[in-house]
C-alpha cells in the first residue's frame, strides 16, 4: 500500500463558480455531465484562482485568509458574509502520481494487479469531482468518507481534479421543496428547516449559541492509495469478562484473498513491549483470538480511579513469497468492561438506575456536553483538542457527550480521550428535528454513515454509548407527531415521525452486530417520555428554559441521569471586547452586537432574572460580565453538588448516576452556556465544576425554617436555620477526614464557633456527615452569619475540600467595606518557570473572588474563591507578567 497525501497547499486552488456553471450545478447532481465539456473546461481555466492557505480546507477559512471577507467572528460581521453559504465553490488540485514502483525494483513480478483510489475523508457536504475531465464520484453526506477507483482515468503526470461544490443551503431548499412543497416544512428547532434533508453539521445553519455559517470544502485529508490487495475493515475486540479477565478478539476483511498472502498481527502496549504475535494464511482465518492474565495485561480506567494502558494491535497484509508488506493498519485498544446498568431502586421507590459501571465499578460521572470545536471545523488542530480535553479532564471530569447535532469528531479527539481517561457519550448526528427517513435514498445513506462511523469509533475504550439522536423525541412530544411510546411494532415510516424507524431499528441493529458499545435510543430518552426523571436520561432544563425555576431547586429537578443542564454566563471581558470590534458604541451589555452574539431566545429576560433573583448589579459592562458568571457558577455548583448527593452507593442506590453540564466550549466568541469561552479562557463555572466534582468534595445545603408559636398569630415568629453537610468520594476505598465547622459574622469577621468531627467516607459514593442549626432572628439581616466546612486529611493535615454557605438571597446583604475586607494577594516564588503562587487571605467572609489578568492571558489552577478569615488559599498562576498586572472581583466590592 502507498498512500500519497494530497496535503500541501501549494497543490491546490479554490474560486467561487462562475455564473454560468454555478445556476446549473446548484440544481442536481444530474446537471454534472459525465465528461467536462470544452467550452467548460475553458471557462475554469479562466477564473481568477486563488491558492489554498491550507489542507484541509473549508472556504471561509479561505476567503479569510484573502481578505475577502471580514472575519465573521468579530461585530456584525457574520450578516455580512452570508452569500459566502449561497454560492457555487470549485477546488482543483493538480498533481503528479508518485511512482508506486519506486524503492521496489527487486520484488518479484505480481500475481494480481494493483488499483488505484482517491479517497476523500470528508467532503463538506455536496460534491462532485472530475479527474482529467471525467466525472468519478457523487458526494452528498459530510459524516461519510469516499473511496473511488481512478486507475482508468489517472495520468503518471499532471493530473487534473477539481471538486464542484454547490451550496448546501440551496440544494437543501430544493429537496425540502420536491418532499414536501413550497413553503412547507416539517417541525425543526434551531436553524433553517431545509436542513433536515441534508446531511451536514447541523450547527452550520445556526443553533442558539452559534452563528449561521454555511461552509463548504474538502474539510478532511485528501489522498491516493496505490495497491495489490488491502484492509478494508479490521475489527480489535477487547474485551472484559464478568470476572474481569481480558480477550482480544480479531475479525478482519481484505478488498482479495490471493493464494500467497499472510496474515500477521502482534499486541504491543502502546510504545512498548510486543505481548504477542501469530500468523494465519488469509484462505483460511478471518478471525483470531487471545485471552490474557493480569500479568500481560492491564485494565484501563478513566482517570481518577486507575491507570490508561493502551495497546497497539497491527495486522499486517505479507506476501509470503517475498516478505512485503502489502498493506499494514495498527489500532489502539484498552482493555476495559463497561456495562450500563438499570436496576430498581430500594424500598419500592419508583423508577430504575442509569448506572455505568466500569470494570464492574459503578461511576458518578460528572462531565460536559461536547460541540463542535470551531464555527470552521478545519481551524481546530490537534493541539487545540488536546488542550481543551485537557482542560476537561483537570477539571475533574470523566465524560464527554459529542452532541448529535455536530459531527462525529476527528480521530484526535477520540485517541486523546483514552490516553486521558474520558468516556465518551457519543450521539449520532441528528438533533431537534424530524427528519425525513420514509425515503429511501436519505434512509440508505444514513445507514451507510452510521456503520462507517461505528466501524470507526468502536475500538475505543473511552467510548461508552451510542445515542441516536439529540431531543428529537422530545420533537415529537411537543409537536404532537403520531410518536406512540406503546407501539413497538407499527409502520413508523408512515408517520409523520419516521425516523424512529432509524432510532430504534435500524441503528440499534447495527451497533449491535458491528460493536459491543451500549445503545440507546435519544438524548433524552425513557420508555415513556423525555420529561422522565425516574426513568432514563433527561435534559434538565425547567433552570433556564422551561418554569425558569431557581437554579437552587436543582437537587429536585435532575434525573437518573442528567445529559444536560446549564446557565448562561458571558465569558472573559477580553473575549467580549474581542467580538464587540471596534465600535466602542456597541460596547454594552444591551447593544445590537452584543445581541449578535448571544444567539438565545429571550437570553436578556432570562439573565435579568436570575440576576435581579440573587445579586446586585453595578452598570458597566465589566459588572454585567461578572454578574452572570457569578451566577453561571453558582448554578453548576447547585447543580452538581445535589445530583452527586444522590449518589448513594452501587447500581441500587443510585438516585442520579450522572450530570453533563451544557456545555463545555463555543465555536466562536460569544455569551452561551458554555464554561470555557473561544479562546479557551475558563468562565468561573468551570472552576465551580471542578470543585464540585474533585475526587472528594464537600457540599452543602442551607434552609430556613420558620415556626409561629401563636397559631393565631403573624405578628410573632421564630426563625431556625438548618445547615445539611455531604461529602463525595470518587475513591474505591473508604477515606478517614477531619470536618472542621466554622462560623463568621460577615460585617466583623468574628468567628462564632469552630467545630471538628471524625469522619469516615464511604468508597465511590457519598457520606451524609452532619446537620446542625444556627438560631438566627432574620428581623435583624445586618449581622449574617457564613458558615464554612473543610475536610481535612488528619495525616497531612492538607485540605481535601471546603465549601461556605451564606444566607440566601444575596441582594439582601449588607456586606463589609472593601477596607474591612482587606483582601491580600501575595505572590510567592515558585520553582517553575513561567508559574507563580498567590497566596490569597482576607480579614473577612468574601464570596466568588474572580481573580484575572489584565490581558485575560493568566491561567489560574483554582478560581471563583470563597474565602473566610484565618484560612488563606494558595493558587497556581501562569503567564502573569508581573503581580501589577492581576486584579480581581468579588461579591459586595465597590462596584456590585
Amino acid at each position: 500500500m502507498r498512500r500519497q497525501q494530497l496535503d500541501d497547499p501549494s497543490l491546490w486552488s479554490w474560486a467561487q463558480a462562475p455564473a454560468a456553471l454555478a445556476d446549473s450545478f446548484s440544481t442536481d447532481d444530474n446537471a454534472f455531465p459525465e465528461r467536462l465539456p470544452p467550452d467548460v473546461a475553458d471557462l475554469l481555466a479562466t477564473v481568477s484562482w486563488r491558492t489554498c492557505t491550507q489542507l484541509p480546507s473549508q472556504i471561509h477559512v479561505e476567503l479569510v485568509a484573502a481578505e475577502l471577507i471580514p472575519d465573521p467572528s468579530e461585530g456584525l460581521n457574520e450578516q455580512r458574509v452570508q452569500w459566502v453559504g449561497e454560492a457555487c465553490w470549485i477546488y482543483s488540485c493538480r498533481f503528479d502520481l508518485e511512482d508506486h514502483k519506486s524503492g521496489a525494483s527487486n520484488r518479484e513480478p505480481s500475481t494480481y494487479d494493483d488499483h488505484l483510489d482517491l479517497v476523500f475523508d470528508g467532503l463538506d457536504t455536496f460534491a462532485t469531482v472530475y479527474l482529467n475531465g471525467r466525472k468519478v464520484l457523487v458526494a452528498d453526506n459530510m459524516f461519510r468518507s469516499w473511496r473511488v477507483d481512478v486507475g482508468a482515468h489517472a495520468q503518471p503526470k499532471d493530473d487534473l481534479m477539481y471538486i464542484v461544490f454547490p451550496s448546501a443551503f440551496r440544494r437543501g431548499r430544493q429537496l425540502e421543496e420536491a418532499t414536501l412543497g413550497r413553503d412547507k416544512h416539517w417541525p425543526c428547532w434551531n436553524g433553517d428547516p431545509s436542513r433536515i434533508f441534508v446531511r451536514k453539521a447541523g450547527y452550520n445553519y445556526g443553533w442558539d449559541w452559534g452563528p449561521t455559517l454555511m461552509t463548504a470544502g474538502p474539510f478532511r485529508p485528501v489522498r491516493v492509495e496505490r495497491y495489490q490487495v488491502r484492509i478494508v475493515d479490521f475489527f480489535p475486540r477487547a474485551t472484559v469478562s464478568a470476572d474481569l479477565v481480558p480477550k482480544l478478539s480479531l475479525s478482519w476483511q481484505t478488498s482479495d484473498a490471493p493464494t500467497h498472502l499472510v496474515v500477521v498481527a502482534q499486541l504491543s502496549l502502546h510504545g512498548g513491549a510486543k505481548v504477542c504475535q501469530a500468523s494465519w494464511s488469509s484462505q483460511n482465518y478471518e478471525k483470531a483470538e487471545w485471552t490474557f492474565n493480569s500479568d500481560e495485561v492491564e485494565l484501563w480506567w478513566t482517570h481518577g480511579q486507575g491507570k490508561q494502558p493502551l495497546y497497539d494491535v497491527q495486522l499486517d497484509l505479507v506476501d509470503e513469497r517475498n516478505g512485503e508488506v502489502l498493506d499494514s493498519v495498527t489500532r489502539k485498544v484498552g482493555f476495559r468492561r463497561i456495562e450500563l446498568v438499570r436496576a430498581p431502586l430500594p424500598d419500592g421507590e419508583n423508577g430504575h438506575t442509569f448506572v455505568f459501571l466500569l470494570n464492574n465499578t459503578p461511576l458518578f460521572l460528572g462531565g460536559s456536553n461536547w460541540i463542535p470545536i470551531d464555527s470552521f471545523l478545519t481551524n481546530g488542530t490537534q493541539a487545540r483538542y488536546r488542550r481543551l480535553l485537557e482542560m476537561a479532564r483537570d477539571g475533574n471530569q470523566t465524560m464527554v457527550r459529542v452532541w448529535g447535532g455536530g459531527v462525529y469528531e476527528e480521530d484526535i479527539f477520540y485517541e486523546t480521550c483514552d490516553e486521558l481517561g474520558l468516556l465518551v457519550w457519543q450521539d449520532f448526528m441528528f438533533a431537534c428535528a424530524a427528519y425525513p427517513a420514509q425515503l429511501d435514498d436519505f434512509r440508505r445513506n444514513v445507514e451507510k454513515e452510521a456503520l462507517e462511523q461505528v466501524k470507526r469509533l468502536r475500538s475505543h475504550p473511552c467510548i461508552a454509548i451510542f445515542a441516536g439522536n439529540n431531543e428529537d423525541y422530545q420533537i415529537a412530544e411537543a409537536e404532537k407527531l403520531r410518536y406512540d411510546p406503546d407501539d413497538t411494532e407499527g409502520d413508523w415510516l408512515a408517520t409523520n415521525f419516521p425516523a424512529r424507524e432509524l432510532y430504534e431499528r435500524i441503528f440499534p441493529a447495527l451497533v449491535k452486530e458491528h460493536s459491543d458499545i451500549f445503545y440507546w435510543p435519544g438524548s433524552p430518552w425513557s420508555e415513556k417520555s423525555t420529561r422522565d426523571q425516574i426513568e432514563g436520561d433527561l435534559h434538565c432544563w425547567d433552570v433556564w428554559h422551561g418554569q425558569q425555576a431557581p437554579y437552587q431547586d436543582y437537587g429536585k429537578l435532575g434525573g437518573r441521569f442528567v445529559s444536560e443542564f446549564g446557565m448562561q454566563g458571558c465569558p472573559d471581558i477580553a473575549t467580549v471586547y474581542q467580538y464587540l470590534g471596534k465600535d466602542h458604541t456597541e460596547c454594552f451589555s444591551q447593544s445590537l452586537t452584543f445581541g449578535q452574539h448571544n444567539k438565545a431566545t429571550g437570553w436578556e429576560g432570562r439573565v435579568a432574572k436570575y440576576i435581579s433573583d440573587n445579586i446586585r448589579v453595578g452598570p458597566l459592562l465589566e459588572d454585567f460580565v461578572y454578574a452572570t458568571q457569578f451566577i453561571q457558577a453558582e448554578a453548576i455548583t447547585s447543580a452538581f453538588s445535589s445530583w452527586r448527593r444522590q449518589f448513594t452507593g452501587g447500581v441500587t442506590g443510585a438516585r442520579c448516576a450522572g450530570a453533563l453540564v451544557w456545555q463545555l466550549n463555543d465555536v466562536w466568541p460569544c455569551m452561551s452556556w458554555s464554561i470555557v469561552d473561544y479562546f479557551e479562557r475558563p468562565k468561573p463555572a468551570y472552576f465551580a465544576a471542578k470543585r464540585a466534582l474533585a475526587p472528594v468534595s464537600v457540599g452543602g445545603r442551607r434552609f430556613t425554617s420558620r415556626i409561629y408559636p401563636d397559631r393565631t398569630s403573624a405578628a410573632e415568629y421564630d426563625d431556625t436555620t438548618y445547615i445539611e453537610l455531604f461529602a463525595s468520594a470518587s475513591k474505591r476505598r473508604p477515606l478517614k477526614v477531619q470536618l472542621v465547622v466554622t462560623a463568621y459574622e460577615l460585617l466583623t469577621g468574628e468567628c462564632l464557633s469552630r467545630m471538628e468531627y471524625d469522619r469516615t467516607l464511604t468508597a465511590n459514593r457519598s457520606s451524609e456527615l452532619i446537620k446542625f442549626t444556627i438560631p438566627a432572628n432574620y428581623k435583624d439581616v445586618k449581622n449574617p452569619v457564613v458558615v464554612g466546612a473543610r475536610l481535612i486529611d488528619p495525616e497531612s493535615q492538607t485540605t481535601l475540600a471546603g465549601v461556605s454557605l451564606w444566607p440566601e438571597p444575596y441582594k439582601h446583604l449588607t456586606f463589609p467595606s472593601p477596607e474591612d475586607v482587606n483582601l491580600k494577594v501575595k505572590t510567592e516564588p515558585s520553582s517553575r518557570n513561567g508559574e507563580s503562587t498567590l497566596l490569597v487571605q482576607a480579614a473577612r467572609p468574601v464570596k466568588g473572588l474572580v481573580l484575572r489578568s489584565k490581558d485575560g492571558n493568566a491561567s489560574f489552577s483554582d478560581n471563583f474563591l470563597d474565602l473566610l478569615p484565618g484560612e488563606p488559599q494558595r493558587i497556581v498562576c501562569k503567564h502573569l507578567r508581573r503581580e501589577e498586572e492581576l486584579e480581581w472581583r468579588y461579591l459586595g466590592d465597590t462596584a456590585c
